[in-house]
């Protein structure tokens, strides 16, 4: 088990839950926090739409700072409806004009399928709403994603929309042409 480079995996231990030891790194944080001034608003009018796996650092990873883009992150980086709704406040209400789609190698989606739902329906009784939206093909499913945003009528702009696939091995990210 890897451990965070802020937080040591024996806080966990020592003093309670994980939540205590993110607690109680909040209050240290909190301790030296200045606000700087800023608003809703992202400086670079940019939207970032990725997979929530821990090893994307997005920030450190497109040399971002506080402030400079919203950031949506699910299961997979996977253009849902909810994405939608998020990036039709980022622009309608908060000036985003780019929308920056991040899938990345070795995602946990490649290894699903729709049958991870039914066998939460078999489990609990009850069946999910949601679409798992496993994929086998990431760069397909990332095209995929760029036209969900792009056809979406709620957007206001759908001019610069790019993919690109984050290998998490290299660090680097690898462009999707949307036409394939």
């Amino acid at each position: 088990m890897s451990t965070s480079a802020h937080l040591p995996a024996e806080t966990a231990v020592a003093g309670g839950t994980v939540t205590d030891g993110l607690v109680e790194a909040n209050q240290r944080y909190a301790s030296g926090f200045t606000d700087p001034g800023m608003d809703a608003r992202p400086v670079l009018k940019v939207a970032v739409v990725a997979c929530m796996d821990a090893r994307l650092d997005l920030h450190a990873a497109l040399g971002l700072e506080l402030g400079d883009c919203h950031t949506i992150r699910n299961a997979g980086g996977v253009v849902t409806d909810d994405v939608i709704r998020s990036l039709t406040i980022s622009q309608r209400a908060l000036g985003t004009r780019s929308v920056i789609l991040i899938h990345h190698t070795g995602c946990g989606l490649e290894s699903l399928t729709e049958d991870f739902r039914h066998e939460l329906e078999d489990e609990v009784g009850q069946r999910p709403p949601w679409a798992v939206e496993a994929f086998r093909d990431v760069d397909q499913d990332v095209r995929q994603s760029m036209q969900r945003v792009r056809t979406s009528p709620f957007l206001l702009h759908t001019d610069d929309v790019r993919g690109f696939v984050f290998d998490v091995t290299s660090g680097l990210l690898r462009e999707i042409d949307p036409t394939g």
